[in-house]
């Protein structure tokens, strides 16, 4: 089965708030439709605390287009990382969590295609988003967004 390279994304933003308060939002999975504007819904199998091994159902949206995801969490280090893959197009999605000197938090937000991305993800990007530049553009705008969001929650 062919496979497809997919680059890298990465954003990252600075929190005036331990790792362990901004832990708190990154890892309440069911919660990331409020800062990502990709994300419509998340709903945890089972019903359990977000931990390794968690399975998810999402529902995503771009423009005119929705579609559904399934999601494992693969690491889970509290108030450190978390990282979960798609089933559905093989990306990984993660957040590092950084203490700074100042009693901050760095946030990196990272998508990886480590296995490459899945030849159907390939297809529906370049048919209905314009192509695999312009969804990574939007994709990564909306990373932005999402740490922006978590930050002003965080220090409100």
């Amino acid at each position: 089965m062919p496979t497809y390279d997919a680059a890298p994304l990465q954003a990252e933003i600075e929190i005036s708030a331990p790792p362990e308060e901004v832990w708190a939002l990154v890892s309440d999975l069911p919660r990331m439709a409020a800062w990502s504007p990709q994300v419509v819904r998340t709903f945890v199998r089972g019903g359990r605390p977000v931990a390794l091994g968690t399975k998810t159902v999402n529902i995503n949206r771009s423009g005119p287009f929705f579609w559904p995801t399934n999601s494992k969490v693969i690491e889970f280090e509290p108030a450190r990382r978390l990282t979960f893959r798609i089933k559905d197009n093989w990306m990984h999605w993660s957040y590092q969590l950084d203490a700074t000197p100042d009693g901050g938090t760095r946030v990196v937000h990272r998508r990886e295609a480590p296995d490459g991305l899945a030849p159907i993800s390939a297809r529906f990007q370049r048919l209905a988003m314009g192509g695999p530049e312009k969804f990574d553009a939007q994709v990564r705008a909306g990373m932005d967004t999402t740490l922006e969001r978590i930050k002003a929650e965080v220090e409100s």
